[in-house]
Protein backbone atom coordinates (compact mmCIF):
# COMPACT_ATOMS: atom_id res chain seq x y z
CA UNK A 1 0.00 0.00 0.00
CA UNK A 2 1.15 3.60 -0.94
CA UNK A 3 1.82 5.57 2.14
CA UNK A 4 -0.47 8.69 1.27
CA UNK A 5 1.22 11.30 4.06
CA UNK A 6 3.82 13.09 2.05
CA UNK A 7 7.49 14.26 3.01
CA UNK A 8 7.99 18.10 3.55
CA UNK A 9 10.89 19.55 2.35
CA UNK A 10 11.19 22.88 4.51
CA UNK A 11 8.47 25.31 5.92
CA UNK A 12 7.50 28.51 5.21
CA UNK A 13 5.95 31.16 6.36
CA UNK A 14 3.41 33.73 3.67
CA UNK A 15 1.61 36.15 4.58
CA UNK A 16 1.69 35.19 8.37
CA UNK A 17 0.78 31.98 7.54
CA UNK A 18 3.00 28.73 7.96
CA UNK A 19 2.74 26.18 4.67
CA UNK A 20 4.46 23.14 3.94
CA UNK A 21 6.82 22.66 0.75
CA UNK A 22 7.25 19.17 -0.48
CA UNK A 23 10.06 17.68 -2.16
CA UNK A 24 7.81 17.74 -5.08
CA UNK A 25 7.23 21.58 -4.84
CA UNK A 26 11.18 22.39 -4.34
CA UNK A 27 12.23 20.22 -7.30
CA UNK A 28 9.73 22.17 -9.48
CA UNK A 29 10.82 25.38 -8.17
CA UNK A 30 14.20 24.98 -8.59
CA UNK A 31 14.05 23.68 -11.80
CA UNK A 32 11.91 26.65 -13.39
CA UNK A 33 14.46 28.96 -11.42
CA UNK A 34 17.47 27.56 -13.23
CA UNK A 35 15.56 27.31 -17.21
CA UNK A 36 14.77 30.95 -16.24
CA UNK A 37 18.38 31.52 -15.36
CA UNK A 38 19.89 30.16 -18.12
CA UNK A 39 17.65 31.22 -20.84
CA UNK A 40 18.03 34.67 -19.32
CA UNK A 41 22.50 34.58 -19.79
CA UNK A 42 21.68 33.18 -23.15
CA UNK A 43 19.01 36.30 -23.94
CA UNK A 44 21.54 38.48 -23.01
CA UNK A 45 24.52 36.25 -24.92
CA UNK A 46 27.02 35.83 -21.42
CA UNK A 47 27.31 32.48 -23.49
CA UNK A 48 25.50 30.45 -26.08
CA UNK A 49 23.56 26.97 -25.94
CA UNK A 50 26.60 25.01 -27.07
CA UNK A 51 29.02 26.46 -24.00
CA UNK A 52 26.24 25.34 -21.69
CA UNK A 53 25.77 22.04 -23.30
CA UNK A 54 29.77 21.66 -23.09
CA UNK A 55 29.89 22.51 -20.07
CA UNK A 56 27.17 20.17 -18.89
CA UNK A 57 28.82 17.49 -20.17
CA UNK A 58 32.05 18.22 -18.57
CA UNK A 59 30.49 18.29 -15.30
CA UNK A 60 28.81 15.38 -16.02
CA UNK A 61 32.14 13.40 -16.89
CA UNK A 62 33.63 14.98 -13.45
CA UNK A 63 31.02 13.94 -11.33
CA UNK A 64 29.51 11.31 -12.76
CA UNK A 65 32.02 8.51 -12.50
CA UNK A 66 32.08 4.70 -12.56
CA UNK A 67 34.04 2.79 -10.13
CA UNK A 68 36.56 1.84 -12.81
CA UNK A 69 37.21 5.83 -13.41
CA UNK A 70 38.74 6.13 -9.65
CA UNK A 71 41.89 4.39 -10.48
Amino acid sequence: MAEDRQKFALKMIVNGKERDVTFEELALSNNLAQEALVRLLIEKKVFDAKELMDMMNKVKQERYRGPEDSK
